[in-house]
């Protein structure tokens, strides 16, 4: 069974910057794509950023767009989300989600979830 952790989710101001990493264990991770979403209180999950399975192709929603890098490094095992100039308005909970296949961005469709981490960003 394969398992996400995220971690690096903290407090910080507005136009700050945050790293969030996801580790995965229990499955041939180098064969997944992997993404980013996120739900603040009161809204909806939304996507925010995928990587193929060979870092060729990556997405990412219009809202953060040119501000948010997803990467990931296979022999670690690890998908990151490198945030900046963040906003108020970015503050949520970001979790990793992982499927063998490109699921879009329907969350609901990966098979595989983490716990969530915590980024708030204040004004």
């Amino acid at each position: 069974q394969v398992q996400l952790v995220e971690s690096g989710g903290g407090l910080v101001q507005a136009g700050g910057s945050l790293r969030l990493s996801c580790a995965a264990s229990g499955g041939t991770f180098s064969t997944y794509y992997m993404t980013w979403f996120r739900q603040a209180p009161g809204k909806e999950r939304e996507f925010v950023a995928a990587i193929s399975w060979n870092r060729v192709n990556t997405w990412y929603s219009d809202s953060v767009k040119g501000r948010f890098t997803i990467s990931r490094d296979n022999a670690k095992n690890t998908v990151y989300l490198q945030m900046s100039t963040l906003k108020p308005e970015d503050t949520a909970v970001y979790y990793c989600a992982g499927d063998r296949y490109n699921r879009g961005t329907k969350g609901s469709a990966y098979a595989y979830w983490g716990q969530g981490t915590q980024v708030t960003v204040s004004p």
